[in-house]
């Protein structure tokens, strides 16, 4: 899921119009209309008004799709409204499960060691 897709379930969830969401947060409208028609990417600016004006909203799903430390938001996104009402927003996701290949450790003086998981 894209972050202007994102942008738009918590526009969705809170039952805003994309300008009164503008209005709200603070940013123009035409900045929303672009970041959600994919023509730009949001500002950490933007982002950080959302996150001020709706605090439930987690910052690190928004900004990446990821909730916790490797683990997609799975069915449904929960946003509490400016007014306190919480509500539900389905957002399924299909994503591939990945397996580490690589990890690089490095040393204050300067080198490195790679290490392969599947190497013994």
């Amino acid at each position: 899921m894209l972050i202007s897709e994102r942008i738009q379930l918590i526009i969705k969830a809170n039952n805003e119009s994309p300008s009164s969401f503008a209005d709200k947060i603070g940013i123009q409208r035409s900045s929303l209309s672009h970041v959600i028609s994919g023509r730009n990417k949001p500002s950490l600016d933007f982002l950080s008004k959302i996150i001020t004006y709706y605090p439930k909203v987690n910052a690190s799903w928004l900004i990446t799709g990821v909730t916790r430390e490797g683990e997609f938001e799975e069915e449904t996104v929960k946003v509490k409204s400016s007014v306190g009402s919480e509500q539900t927003v389905e957002a399924k996701h299909s994503y591939d499960s990945k397996e580490i290949e690589r990890i690089v450790v490095f040393y204050t003086d300067g080198t490195f060691k790679p290490y392969t998981p599947n190497e013994q």
